[in-house]
């Protein structure tokens, strides 16, 4: 039996920094979950029915995540299940708990300590296929400098453009207290920073940071409850693309359309653009943010980059992106990515933005992608009404 609508009604996280040496991931969580808890103004082992991490062993090393995280949730002997991938991804899995009349009360959990990865780039090397890409030796970031220069060739968008878009999150990032890669910098600091793989620049490129996001969803009668400020789901939606490089759309995010189409569908939007009050898009790498504004359809394809470069997506802008400042600002997050994208819809939403408040913020999109070389990602639309 349905339970009705979903609501988030709580959130806690810690600072986003490029190094932690000293908390490790567990007191991340712990740090963040106690937040979270009196956020929601709940009991862990009294209200909680059952928990989600999002964790994938290839980035961190370890496996089994729903062994590694109960404890500093305070979710003894609570059911628990991992999702090994993007935050969005376990918000979906506690939405469809309570949806379907199962649970009341879920907890998500990610986190991110790449700082512990020293040699990420070399561990990076082994993502692709196995048998058909990885002996051809093509580094993710290889890839990615291929798939921009497609994108830009398809499009009409330029390099310049996507140089306005690191530019403008690192700006933003500088109203995010936990942000760590806030900064002042020029188009041409962009444009001529060293080369990755034309052409991707350096500073076209997200850095990792460390940091723990916990989030308490909750069934519309038990979220009316409680005495938070609950944030409702109207709509979600995913895909997992092609593994394979060959049988890829190089050009256009094919996940992140279909994911968009799935979220509008249940929200019942019909004119994204009309509908979507601002959003908060994967941006790993700033080409990124231009192509799936396209594929969101927040703008018809080719216009992204004159969308950022009238000034549309600023945060004073007509569609505000990125106001947190982004993976290119806040830092890139591993599988903790997505749920900070969620995080700040939910504190725009909430009015607690700080200095980096919008103006009548009503529906606000999140949008993840797994990152290269995988094809994947997921839509959150959220509402405080």
């Amino acid at each position: 039996m349905s339970a009705g609508r979903v609501a988030i009604v709580g959130v806690g996280y810690t600072p986003f920094r490029p190094i932690t040496p000293d908390v490790s991931f567990r007191e991340m969580v712990y740090e963040a979950a106690a937040k979270a808890y009196e956020d929601a103004g709940i009991e862990p082992q009294k209200d909680l029915d059952a928990c989600v991490t999002c964790q994938d062993d290839f980035e961190h090393g370890r496996s089994i995540w729903n062994e590694q995280t109960p404890d500093s949730l305070g979710a003894v002997l609570k059911p628990v299940g991992t999702i090994p991938g993007d935050g969005i991804y376990g918000l979906i899995d506690a939405y469809m708990q309570i949806r379907s009349g199962l649970r009341n009360v879920v907890v998500v959990e990610t986190h991110s300590k790449a700082s512990n990865m020293i040699t990420r780039n070399y561990l990076l090397a082994h993502a692709p296929d196995p048998i058909y890409n990885k002996p051809l030796s093509q580094h993710p970031y290889y890839i990615a400098g291929m798939e921009m220069n497609r994108f830009l060739y398809e499009t009409g968008n330029t390099k310049e453009q996507c140089a306005m878009v690191a530019v403008k999150n690192r700006r933003n990032a500088l109203s995010n207290p936990v942000a760590a890669y806030g900064q002042k910098s020029a188009v041409e600091d962009v444009l001529g920073s060293e080369m990755i793989s034309y052409p991707l620049t350096e500073l076209d490129t997200s850095s990792h940071a460390d940091g723990g996001i916990v989030m308490v969803l909750a069934s519309e009668d038990r979220a009316r409850s409680l005495a938070g400020k609950p944030v409702w789901i109207k709509g979600v939606g995913w895909c997992s693309e092609t593994p394979w490089l060959e049988s890829r759309n190089w050009g256009e995010a094919v996940y992140a359309k279909l994911a968009a189409d799935m979220a509008y569908r249940i929200a019942k939007i019909n004119e994204p653009r009309e509908d979507i009050d601002f959003a908060e898009v994967d941006d790993t790498f700033s080409y990124k943010e231009l192509q799936h504004l396209e594929a969101l359809g927040l703008c018809q394809r080719g216009m992204a980059g004159r969308m950022t470069s009238d000034g549309v997506t600023q945060r004073q802008g007509e569609l505000p992106v990125n106001v947190s400042g982004g993976s290119l600002g806040v830092g890139h997050l591993v599988e903790a990515t997505g749920l900070q994208k969620v995080l700040e819809v939910v504190l725009q939403l909430r009015g607690e933005a700080g200095k980096r408040q919008l103006d009548n913020a009503r529906v606000g999109l999140a949008q993840s992608w797994r990152g290269i070389p995988y094809a994947s990602g997921a839509v959150a639309i959220l509402s405080r009404e």
